[in-house]
């Protein structure tokens, strides 16, 4: 449903004309065009939809009905190719082995804290001291950064005596604890496109079918045609510009 497919199929109406009315169904509920991510084997591309309603909806329905389509636009996971059930054979069952530290090994954060000493001699740490500082560096790893930023960040600046390492290590792993960053936003998969510049975007910015500076735009004072209160019911636009004018040079 492109402006330039549907003035092909209406030859009385041309492009502009098309154009105004997809807009005009647009802001009055009947229509949307958005953008979706289809993942066609070959990478992701973008493909124009367009959703009709043969009844006027307003904003609310249409978001509601795009977020909905935003998770089915989602590419899904491959689901696993059906096989038979009787030429696999059903797997044994296995008992649960018990977890020791000896078989789940040390963590990063131990490691790390292991490797001080090998970095800087004054901060060398004993397999007690990593023990008890493990959990303040598993903070650090957990809020994104690896072994390089945190051994950076507790060697640098280091005074030239170190009385207690330990000590020294657990103050700065309080201090300097790295903020934790937000979720990145989930991947969108559905655009919205304006009914008037056709510029996508998310659908929660936009409004009446419009993005943000067209709806100012239509919505501004000087965007109408002053129309005085004797006029009112009178033509608009150009004509009504012209009668105007013609009433003013009878009047002099």
């Amino acid at each position: 449903m492109s402006i330039k497919s549907l003035a092909k199929c209406q030859p009385l109406y041309g492009q502009m004309a098309v154009g105004s009315a997809l807009r005009a169904l647009a802001v009055a509920g009947h229509l949307r065009q958005v953008r979706c991510a289809v993942d066609g084997g070959e990478g992701i591309r973008w493909v124009t939809r367009t959703f009709w309603s043969r009844t006027a909806r307003d904003n609310e329905w249409w978001g509601a009905f795009l977020a909905a389509e935003e998770s089915r636009c989602a590419p899904q996971p491959a689901e696993p190719a059906a096989t038979d059930a009787a030429e696999v054979p059903a797997p044994a069952p296995v008992l649960p082995k018990q977890r020791t530290e000896e078989s789940q090994g040390p963590s990063p954060a131990y490691l790390a804290l292991a490797e001080l000493g090998r970095t800087d001699a004054r901060l060398a740490l004993s397999a007690a001291d990593c023990a008890v500082l493990e959990q303040l560096a598993d903070q650090w790893f957990a809020r994104g950064v690896d072994a390089d930023y945190l051994t950076r960040a507790l060697t640098a600046g280091l005074p030239e005596a170190v009385d207690s390492p330990v000590g020294f290590v657990r103050r700065r792993l309080r201090d300097k604890l790295p903020p934790q960053l937000p979720a990145p936003a989930p991947a969108r998969h559905l655009m919205i496109e304006c009914a008037d510049c056709r510029t996508p975007g998310p659908p929660e910015v936009f409004r009446d079918g419009l993005c943000g500076p067209c709806l100012r735009s239509t919505h501004s004072p000087a965007a109408a045609d002053p129309v005085p209160e004797e006029d009112s019911g009178a033509g608009c636009g150009v004509q009504g510009h012209v009668r105007r004018l013609r009433e003013q040079l009878r009047a002099r």
